[in-house]
């Protein structure tokens, strides 16, 4: 398999990040899943039925320097040094509170998870993909239409979303000279756990409560496959993929 194609997926134990991996296993790549829960990544490797040799679960806290250095390490372990891809998917929110009653604590622990998080991994992998040969790679982060548009009380997810923009503009700027492409997709209302709420009912800005259509987070795993992969030398900036008649577009 010395052309094998390498990637890195975070958050990856349920939602979009399964599904986003399962897709890349499905498409030939070797994939570390990494997450919080090892139980889930395993079970998750053992649905997409892929070798030993092809996929490996690392449990890790993308907000701990010590444990994203330890996923890097075990991936490079794992499938011979080489990254292709990181989906810096890993993400959480806080509760849906008026931002005077959040306290420290939750909004570090969002601001860790969603904004150190990808910033750590991207530097493990722009140092991998620099040295590497051939030179380069792909690296895409998960935005969120909450990098465009707010939610009612979402002060945490938002700022740390709209600063994913900023990341990712910078790391495509600074990878230009070694080959390294930086992609944002922005996913609204993929059926994942954690959009399950929706189902019944979410504050709207208006004040009221509307059940909100979803799409199949199939349609995502899709997406950050093909964004993967395209050669080094083309790359979609942002991508906008959500389910059609979510309230985004628009004044609603």
């Amino acid at each position: 398999m010395a052309d094998k194609r390498v990637a890195i997926v975070t958050g990856a134990g349920q939602g979009i990040g399964k599904a986003s991996a399962l897709a890349l296993l499905k498409e030939g790549y070797c994939v570390a899943l990494a997450g919080r829960r090892v139980e889930m990544l395993e079970a998750a490797i053992a649905e997409s039925g892929a070798s030993a040799d092809r996929a490996v679960a690392v449990k890790c806290d993308v907000g701990d320097p010590a444990s994203v250095k330890a996923l890097f390490d075990k991936a490079q372990q794992a499938f011979g040094g080489r990254l292709d891809v990181l989906f810096n998917n890993a993400g959480q929110g806080a509760p849906a509170i008026p931002m005077e009653e959040l306290t420290y604590e939750q909004w570090t622990q969002v601001v860790n998870t969603n904004l150190t998080g990808p910033f750590l991994c991207t530097q493990h992998a722009v140092r991998i993909m620099k040295n590497q040969k051939p030179m380069g790679g792909r690296i895409i982060n998960n935005g969120s239409i909450s990098a465009h548009a707010p939610r009612p009380f979402s002060v945490a997810y938002t700022s740390t979303k709209h600063a994913i923009t900023g990341l990712t503009k910078t790391t495509s700027l600074d990878g230009r000279p070694f080959d390294i492409a930086c992609s944002q997709i922005d996913i609204g209302n993929a059926a994942t756990p954690m959009t399950e709420r929706m189902t019944k009912g979410v504050p709207q800005p208006n004040g009221t409560t509307m059940v909100e259509p979803r799409m199949d987070v199939a349609h995502v795993a899709s997406a950050v496959v093909y964004m993967a992969g395209l050669p080094l030398d083309a790359n979609v900036q942002f991508m906008t993929i959500m389910a059609t008649k979510m309230p985004f577009v628009g004044r609603g």
